[in-house]
């Protein structure tokens, strides 16, 4: 099994499509980065929008390291960045290095590749994983509750499942609300206005075996989508399906 060091050192080398998979039973975690004047306005925005946006860590200004990734650089330590100017996606890197900026303030924020873990366990099979592919992501017709400078709409990722599985599915989520908890809907895709099943908007799209049905949960690339909708001046996220792997165990963020 894949360590969260090992799979920090495999991010710094380059190179994987998604850390889905890597470390099991270990949390990992979306990020983006801010100047220290939009923080207070992003932590609000978290607060009211828990479901896409469970902080699990933040990095105080200038700082790039924590407990979550000790001995790490979370400018090093994600498969890749993506780089915003005034809400416009300006360049795509595996290292931040060169762009980071000292007043920077970083969220960390659950990603629902740690419930996975348990859905394997389970015997619920994933469909991109199973395909080699990175989770397809979808923004939809659902907005965010605006704080402060930040809006934008509601992204989800989505897993299928068979018909017969999906309350499994539901109750087993639902134990890890740090990771975005229990699906946000379940079905016809059209009821959140995602037009086209096959063509996600991040992520790969998946072949859908025969008589599973789709689901849907809040993903914490909607951070990014908020940047894109809000134009703040500056800010650095993870490129999506390609998370920070954490130090924290999987069980520490589960309820009963």
């Amino acid at each position: 099994m894949t360590t969260p060091h090992q799979a920090r050192e495999l991010a710094r080398k380059g190179g994987l499509v998604t850390t889905s998979g890597l470390a099991h039973g270990y949390l990992q975690a979306n990020m983006i980065a801010l100047p220290r004047e939009y923080a207070f306005d992003f932590l609000l925005f978290a607060q009211r929008n828990p479901k896409p946006c469970p902080v699990v860590g933040v990095l105080e200004e200038g700082e790039v390291n924590s407990s979550l990734l000790p001995g790490g650089d979370i400018r090093t330590d994600i498969p890749a960045y993506r780089v915003f100017r005034d809400g416009e996606l300006v360049d795509e890197v595996d290292d931040a290095t060169d762009v980071w900026r000292d007043d920077l303030v970083t969220f960390l924020i659950g990603c629902s590749f740690t419930f996975e873990n348990a859905l394997d366990d389970a015997g619920l099979h994933l469909a991109h994983i199973d395909q080699g592919k990175n989770v397809p992501m979808f923004v939809t017709n659902v907005q965010t509750t605006p704080a402060g400078a930040f809006a934008g709409p509601l992204v989800v990722s989505m897993r299928p499942q068979p018909a017969n599985r999906v309350a499994d599915a539901v109750r087993i989520t639902s134990r890890y609300p740090s990771v975005h908890g229990a699906p946000v809907h379940v079905g016809d895709p059209a009821g959140i206005g995602i037009a086209d099943i096959n063509s996600p908007d991040y992520g790969d799209a998946i072949d859908i075996p025969e008589g599973w049905t789709p689901m849907f949960w809040a993903c914490g690339v909607t951070p990014q989508a908020a940047v894109m909708a809000s134009r703040p001046s500056f800010a650095i996220t993870h490129s999506p399906g390609k998370m920070l792997v954490t130090d924290m165990r999987d069980t520490d963020v589960q309820v009963p």
